[in-house]
């Protein structure tokens, strides 16, 4: 059920939302957080919408989204949208366009619609603060989410995350290595557990992700660590073999070789963004591997 109410207050969005509840049959004990998205284009509202309600079937939470509308207005004005029911999945979602004097004070606009006592999540799926911890939605976060691979400069976005990190500050492009790095770390555990000399990240110049798993790397291993632009793979070297974990760029079937062994094929599908933010919402703790990972791109060669 969607409902539309142009030209209104947070006093009348929140009693709708009441009554709305009240129809569709939700409750809002059964919310474990609220999720504050920040989108800077019309562009990937919708896309984000998808994303968070794929999450809330492991995460029901209350959805607020704030777009910035026209700041120069000359009147200040709300517009919002309520969906609920079959439209959102496991939970219920509040959309906020802001106008004229409203539109540089979202967060004083999305506090009334905080659910108490629940922990609050903020995530800017494109173009995102540079310090998130101290941007109005951010404050009001224990966790903050950013999104490097939809910036408009992928290699600066992610790059920039570590002068602006907090602990609690985290980046789905780190989410979309979770599978590659489980992989990689099993490979190297295997015999002769030799240490790894020097890697090799390779695949699309515009993907942020290979970008952290090498800082990942270079924040593991005692050695050089190259980012190239090519196909889809990485190589570790150790004295006596070559690991190499390869796939093709729209594949879903990674191939990780070794040296004088045989082959292994492995599921290792490009991870969809709900299932990212699905994961990152599972812990709400600072993740200090992934502030490693980011003091780690400082160290990587780009070739």
């Amino acid at each position: 059920m969607i409902i539309d109410m142009p030209d209104t207050t947070t006093t009348a969005v929140n009693k709708k939302l009441e009554e709305l509840r009240e129809k569709v049959g939700a409750v809002t004990m059964g919310r474990v957080l609220t999720l504050l998205i920040a989108p800077d284009s019309d562009a990937i509202l919708e896309q984000s919408l998808e994303a968070a309600n794929n999450a809330s079937h492991e995460h029901p939470s209350r959805i607020i989204v704030t777009m910035r509308g026209d700041p120069y207005a000359d009147e200040p004005r709300l517009d919002a949208q309520l969906r609920a029911g079959g439209d959102t999945g496991a939970t219920e979602v509040v959309i906020l366009n802001l106008s004229g004097a409203l539109a540089g004070h979202a967060a004083s606009v999305v506090t009334p619609f905080l659910l108490p006592d629940i922990p609050v999540v903020a995530w800017w799926p494109d173009v995102a603060p540079a310090v998130p911890a101290q941007d109005p939605l951010g404050k009001l976060a224990i966790r903050r989410i950013t999104d490097a691979t939809n910036g408009t400069d992928p290699l600066s976005a992610i790059k920039g995350r570590l002068p602006g990190y907090t602990a609690g500050d985290t980046d789905l492009a780190w989410a979309r290595i979770t599978y590659w790095r489980a992989l990689l770390t099993s490979a190297v555990d295997l015999a002769p557990h030799e240490p790894i000399e020097s890697a090799l990240v390779s695949g699309l110049k515009t993907e942020p992700a290979l970008d952290i798993l090498a800082g990942w790397l270079a924040s593991c291993i005692d050695g050089p660590v190259r980012r190239a632009v090519g196909e889809l793979k990485v190589e570790l070297v150790r004295k006596s073999e070559t690991i190499v974990l390869s796939r093709p760029q729209e594949g879903r079937t990674a191939t990780l070789s070794r040296t004088a062994k045989p082959e292994a094929l492995l599921p290792l599908a490009r991870r969809e963004t709900g299932e990212c933010l699905a994961e990152d919402l599972r812990r709400l703790d600072p993740d200090e591997i992934y502030q490693l990972a980011l003091e780690g791109i400082e160290k990587v060669q780009y070739v």
